[in-house]
């Protein structure tokens, strides 16, 4: 074969590869839209293609030839911090991209029912639900990983939420007592429901253990603030209609189960009421007024009603 000859395969090849580098740098520029959040399952590079292809992803054996050359895809939920990019960034981002965080805030005052709602909706999980005690839950910022399963995010918050109340405990108390303890949730949800601000939780904490004393009933519009009706405006038709046990209204006593998440200064004052003979108390503006007897309350409702 002369020099002529082994140079015209030679360039063939070249020509061959070439093109083939042209279609491989084009197929890379092509679009991808996609979930910025997704699921990549647990396994090989030909098991992640396939998963992703049967989910109407625009991939197929090329996608794979890339992917054992440039790395092993990321399993779970993934954050690729965009919707729209070239194939080159998408392949490139499944070995790459981080696990995708939500961040979810429990605050005082909300109930079990909102709260797993928000998390059913930011972490994925459907009908979630964690049999734990209304009150329970510690009210803090949680960064949990998005399709971490429902038992994992559950035991993660009771445990939390366990040491936190164990904490205030030993603080004040020295030996949790849970069933003791819980007493002092209940009553905490309330105030954290009725008090127009910090300062007067200890003084409705007072009015509540008064009343308890003299067998009064409760009367706490906040208590019916309880689950779903966590925002909803408490109206006398409510206060008439309602025959859960959280209706203080209908009924002597506390709930058996708290009202909503109640902050550490509703527990503290819950455990520590100021020392007053207040009975009777009335909203005023931003504030609430209170009274020893109810000659005094109505005193204090005339006076908010010609304010």
């Amino acid at each position: 074969m002369d020099k002529k000859n082994k140079i015209v395969p030679i360039i063939a090849a070249i020509e061959v590869l070439i093109v083939f580098i042209i279609f491989i740098l084009f197929y890379l520029t092509l679009p991808v839209i996609s979930n910025r959040v997704i699921f990549v399952p647990k396994g090989s590079v030909n098991h992640t293609i396939n998963y992703l292809e049967k989910n109407n992803f625009n991939v197929g054996i090329i996608d794979k030839i890339i992917l054992y050359f440039t790395g092993k895809p990321q399993a779970g939920w993934i954050d690729l911090k965009k919707t729209k990019m070239s194939k080159f960034d998408f392949l490139y981002k499944l070995t790459t991209s981080k696990a995708a965080i939500s961040k979810v805030i429990i605050i005082p005052g909300e109930t079990n029912y909102f709260i797993f709602k928000q998390i059913e909706k930011k972490l994925y999980l459907k009908n979630f639900y964690c049999n734990v005690d209304e009150g329970f839950l510690k009210p803090d910022t949680y960064f949990l990983p998005i399709g971490m399963k429902r038992e994992r995010v559950c035991k993660y918050l009771y445990t939390k939420s366990l040491n936190y109340h164990k904490q205030i405990v030993d603080k004040i108390f020295g030996k949790f007592d849970y069933q003791k303890y819980k007493k002092y949730i209940i009553i905490a949800s309330i105030l954290q429901k009725e008090a127009a601000n910090v300062n007067e939780m200890k003084y409705i904490s007072a009015v509540i253990y008064n009343r308890l004393k003299k067998h009064m009933k409760l009367q706490m519009d906040g208590a019916l603030n309880y689950g779903k009706y966590s925002h909803t405006k408490i109206t006398p038709e409510m206060i008439k209609n309602d025959k859960s046990p959280f209706n203080t209204y209908k009924y002597y006593g506390l709930p058996k189960e708290a009202v909503c998440i109640p902050s550490t200064e509703a527990i503290i004052a819950a455990i520590f009421p100021a020392k007053v003979d207040y009975l009777y108390f009335v909203k005023c503006g931003n504030h609430h007024l209170f009274a020893k007897n109810y000659k005094a309350h109505l005193r204090n409702m005339r006076k908010c009603r010609n304010k």
